[in-house]
């Protein structure tokens, strides 16, 4: 994958959530990682779920961490995070290292990611329209491996991913670093699932924006699935 040179439409997808998910989670990884350690344990994904609400990168969009900005250093920080969730759940300290240590192999094994059944049909029509694709995440060092396990690679000019570049969703530099690597497209649409991240960013970066799969509160327009995608930017 490679910049793109000057295209006229240009399309920016977010990841996780839009055009591919992992169904258990990060709550399932740990999981995973505590039986490797534990054996059979009481830790549900649910409870997991309920300590790990902060310090991941993207839980401070506002704070670039560009010091972070390789896979190494990445993972060795969200282990500390990760180690520190599961010693709140009452996991031994050393238990709680050795496992945080292990949910990256789990994380990023291509078995546990699928790809929606409308992601790739609507990447190729969209495509036939002539648009080009750019995807923006905020996500693991491993992204661009899972995205060509899942067979969306073929179709993405460009992946943008807040791992590598330091800036998470919604800060500005991160729609700014899409748009430079895109070419500075004519017209350019954000695709996402996460109406603050995706949407408000877009939008406060200039950008038109589409929600969808995510229904939000505020009972605002979303569209439930991507086909109908193809009609709003082609309209």
């Amino acid at each position: 994958m490679s910049d793109v040179e000057a295209p006229d439409r240009v399309l920016i997808w977010d990841f996780d959530g839009t055009l591919g998910h992992r169904p258990a989670r990060w709550s399932g990884a740990i999981a995973d990682a505590l039986t490797d350690v534990l054996g059979p344990h009481e830790f549900s994904p649910a409870m997991i779920h309920a300590e790990i609400r902060v310090g991941y990168p993207w839980h401070s969009p506002e704070v670039p961490h560009p010091h972070l900005a390789d896979g190494d250093s990445w993972w060795r920080h969200l282990a500390q995070v990760l180690a520190a969730a599961m010693g709140r759940l009452g996991v031994d300290p050393a238990a709680a290292a050795e496992a945080a240590s292990r949910v990256r192999a789990h994380y990023i094994d291509p078995a546990s990611w699928q790809c929606f059944p409308d992601s790739v049909p609507t990447l190729a029509a969209l495509s036939g329209l002539g648009w080009r694709h750019v995807l923006l995440s905020n996500h693991v060092p491993e992204l661009p491996e899972i995205v060509t396990g899942l067979g969306l690679g073929r179709h993405l000019s460009v992946i943008v991913n807040s791992a590598a570049t330091g800036y998470e969703k919604p800060h500005p530099q991160a729609f700014r670093l899409a748009l430079e690597r895109a070419g500075w497209p004519k017209s350019a649409w954000m695709i996402g699932d996460n109406p603050v991240a995706d949407v408000a960013g877009a939008v406060s970066a200039g950008l038109r924006a589409i929600l969808v799969r995510t229904r939000p509160a505020d009972g605002s327009r979303y569209v439930p699935d991507l086909a109908e995608v193809i009609g709003l930017v082609s309209g």
